[in-house]
């Protein structure tokens, strides 16, 4: 789950992250009031959607215009960023084209910047232990630094035996050539960090940029959160901060029903029961010349109710022009399946391609309730089939 850079920079706060004084705003009189409790004399007046790269970013209604983050240097320029962000649909490069409405503004306080770096926190799959991010180039982005200047990226991990330890603080703030008194704040800020991700059951924390201020103060001038959904029930702090107006409305849906759906760019539907298998079917649609429009879990002990629920979910992205059922039957039987798929396509008035490959447990069922359907339903023999298939028909259908 992601949250606003306000939300959570006010989760960094408790653990003690120094971040600039701000507030959040749901209207553009709440910005100006915002902006009067702050010291001044400069205001950063800042979108809150979840995307990076909004200071870079562009309004629809003004593509030639200011981004999303804004230095005011008065009320009256404040109330006028305000006002040309509210309602509007920004447009970054992590968004697409599509963009995000803007409801949601953060006030905060300018900072005098020394200097910007860049610090994130995760998870290295390759070696389980958490580990810090750091560079130099602090406000880039950080696939552009590793590209252009990996040396300048420094890496270190944690052992989870021992945790973190002064000197992994001491080794970053030396590899960022921080001196003096911005080595100690550095070392608390880190720290801190890592406190508050283990605490808050956090998958990702990315500061960017991290800054040193004129008064050797290390702090967080941005701040992007996200954290495991399976550990939120234990979380309700964080739980209670989602901003379902940021999600996709399909990947909403989906979680009525507990199903594992993840909106993608491509238009062939998928709907497969199992996380690798999922994962495999995407993988062969792209292997055949195909791209896949989601990623898409029944679970293994779904019904005919659940089964109807993703079918649709699957057919309401304008995007997808053909779908590929891909089922093996364990404790989730074909016939329900089939049956599931049957009521769907029927009450939704299917008019893609549709491939469907059943292997498993009443497999015979699931294809005898199909073809008595009376619809036209394409049956596989095998995975590589079924993704030849459904990619032939979907280009099939573009030609015509």
């Amino acid at each position: 789950m992601n949250v606003h850079e306000y939300q959570g920079k006010e989760l960094l706060k408790d653990y003690g992250v120094a971040i600039p004084d701000g507030l959040v705003a749901f209207h553009v009189e709440d910005a100006v009031r915002a902006a009067e409790t702050l010291p001044g004399p400069l205001y950063v007046v800042k979108a809150q959607i979840h995307a990076g790269g909004r200071g870079a970013g562009y309004f629809k209604n003004n593509p030639e215009g200011k981004g999303g983050v804004r230095l005011c240097k008065t009320l009256d320029e404040v109330r006028n960023a305000a006002e040309a962000m509210f309602g509007q649909i920004l447009v970054t490069k992590q968004t697409g084209e599509s963009g995000k409405e803007v409801q949601r503004l953060y006030i905060t306080d300018g900072v005098d910047i020394e200097k910007e770096y860049y610090c994130s926190l995760l998870l290295d799959r390759a070696t389980s232990w958490l580990t810090f991010i750091v560079s130099t180039e602090g406000g880039m982005d950080i696939e552009e630094v590793a590209e252009n200047h990996p040396e300048k990226i420094l890496k270190v991990s944690i052992d989870p035996a021992t945790g973190m330890q002064s000197y992994h603080a001491r080794r970053l703030a030396f590899g960022l050539g921080l001196k003096k008194e911005a080595m100690k704040s550095a070392g608390r800020f880190f720290m801190a960090l890592y406190k508050a991700f283990n605490e808050l059951d956090a998958s990702i924390i990315e500061i960017n940029p991290m800054i040193v201020t004129d008064q050797n103060e290390v702090m967080a001038l941005d701040a992007k959160l996200n954290f495991d959904d399976s550990a939120l029930y234990r979380q309700k702090k964080v739980a209670d901060m989602h901003d379902e107006t940021e999600d996709d409305p399909k990947e909403l849906e989906a979680h009525k029903y507990d199903l594992s759906y993840v909106s993608l760019d491509g238009n062939i539907g998928c709907m497969v029961n199992g996380a690798g298998l999922a994962m495999a079917t995407m993988d062969i649609i792209k292997l055949c010349g195909g791209e896949p429009a989601n990623f898409l879990d029944v679970g293994g002990g779904a019904d005919k109710e659940k089964v109807t629920a993703a079918f649709k979910i699957i057919l309401s992205d304008p995007k997808v022009e053909g779908v590929l059922v891909n089922i093996f039957g364990g404790i989730m039987k074909c016939d329900i399946i089939a049956e599931g798929i049957v009521a769907a396509a029927k009450d939704v008035s299917l008019s893609v391609p549709l491939v469907v490959r059943l292997a498993g447990t009443n497999v015979e069922k699931g294809k005898e309730i199909l073809s008595n359907s009376g619809l036209p339903i394409i049956p596989a023999s095998d995975l590589g089939d079924a993704a030849e298939k459904i990619v032939a028909a979907t280009q099939h259908s573009k030609v015509a």
